[in-house]
């Protein structure tokens, strides 16, 4: 068996970081969608780290100042249907879906909901398509009074579930995400049930960190279960596990902010050895993206450029450290839903060659595609594997 090319691996998702749309842009109502180069022709942003791997070049905003990048960059295209988190990590980890998980831009249907109230033993509010946090505050005090949980979808192929700690327990709250896990991802396939807890009084209700994804269990084998049965450690930051139902993870770490999943990555690069990091961070996302806060998002980039810079020197001989996202959501327009575009790819590590161009990739899954080749245990059922033209392998 060959060596590995890598002893460590880490994968860093900027949850909502796109760049640019894709061809296909059109069918989800998302042309003009750019988030990354939106934001920089709103609002100059400085960063250095992430433009010294090649942010720039991928993003199309390269000037004569910019850096000649330190690694290999390019960025990838979304063959799967759809534009949701479970949709980009299943692909980039080697699951390619033919089908969307559904949607329902009209709601849920009447006797889906009635189902879910039977099994809940309570009746719901809500059952629109809305923002998070707009939905809190709208029926958050009828919520309150009557102690109906708040049931919401979105553009992505979700079942969301509201409730105030103090109405209904967290504990509780899983306890109904569950029931209804049982009835719209078994029975009708939605992707996920989500479990969305807030505090507060009326006009300032804020969501907690005790979020919880029910998901289904992907559809194919993925890296992390090849990883996981060759006896790797496979570990998940953030909302990672909750995405793949927590198959192939060896250990997961949630984590309640961006800030919180840095601190794990370093943490866990200063014990592991060996093995695979898949991390998310959300608050690009969940925080600015759904929020339509472009300066929010924008302060968020540059805070994540400056731990970036402080993570660099920490990585060992052969470590290979990926930056890249799962799909776009763009403030800059008027939606509050995530984006169809492409993500960047960015790939650093001492074994890394400098300034190598990997254009656009045709699918997410050439990353893990990769990554299963460089630790032996490809190879996976999706993706075209880009180890030899990164690798500068030892002379």
């Amino acid at each position: 068996m060959p060596a590995p090319s890598f002893s460590r691996v880490i994968v860093i998702v900027l949850d909502g970081v796109g760049v640019g749309e894709l061809p296909d842009a059109e069918v989800y109502g998302d042309v003009g969608s750019d988030t990354f180069g939106n934001l920089s022709r709103l609002r100059p942003m400085h960063l250095p780290t992430l433009d010294s791997l090649g942010l720039s070049h991928v993003a199309g905003r390269a000037d004569g100042e910019a850096p000649w990048p330190t690694g290999a960059f390019g960025r990838m295209a979304e063959v799967s249907p759809g534009k949701d988190s479970v949709t980009g990590h299943w692909e980039m980890m080697g699951v390619v879906l033919d089908c969307p998980f559904p949607v329902f831009p009209q709601g849920f249907p009447p006797n889906l909901i009635a189902q879910v109230e039977r099994g809940i033993g309570r009746k719901v509010l809500g059952n629109v398509v809305a923002s998070g946090t707009a939905i809190i505050e709208a029926l958050g005090g009828e919520h309150v009074r009557t102690g109906r949980p708040i049931v919401y979808t979105s553009a992505d192929s979700v079942f969301q579930v509201a409730a105030h700690e103090e109405v209904i327990p967290v504990e509780q709250l899983y306890r109904i995400c569950e029931i209804a896990f049982d009835l719209v991802s078994r029975e009708y396939g939605v992707g996920r049930v989500i479990a969305r807890p807030f505090v507060g009084e009326p006009g300032h209700f804020v969501r907690t960190a005790y979020r919880h994804d029910y998901t289904v269990e992907p559809t194919g084998r993925t890296l992390l279960d090849a990883l996981a049965d060759a006896g790797h450690e496979v570990a998940a930051v953030g909302k990672v596990s909750d995405l793949f139902a927590g198959r192939g993870i060896t250990r997961t770490f949630p984590t309640a902010s961006d800030a919180e999943g840095m601190d794990r990555i370093e943490s866990l690069t200063q014990t592991m050895d060996s093995g695979f990091v898949l991390a998310n961070l959300v608050d690009f996302d969940a925080l600015y993206g759904h929020r339509n806060d472009a300066e929010g998002y924008a302060q968020n980039l540059e805070s994540f450029d400056r731990r970036l810079a402080r993570f660099l020197p920490q990585l060992r001989p052969k470590d290979l450290l990926v930056v890249t996202a799962d799909h776009g959501n763009d403030p800059t327009t008027p939606s509050t839903d995530h984006s169809r575009e492409h993500v960047p790819l960015l790939l650093a590590g001492r074994r890394v060659r400098r300034a190598v161009n990997l254009g656009t990739r045709d699918s997410f899954a050439d990353l893990g595609q990769t990554i299963a080749s460089s630790l032996c245990v490809g190879p996976l059922a999706h993706g075209c594997c880009f180890l030899e033209d990164i690798v500068e392998y030892d002379s």
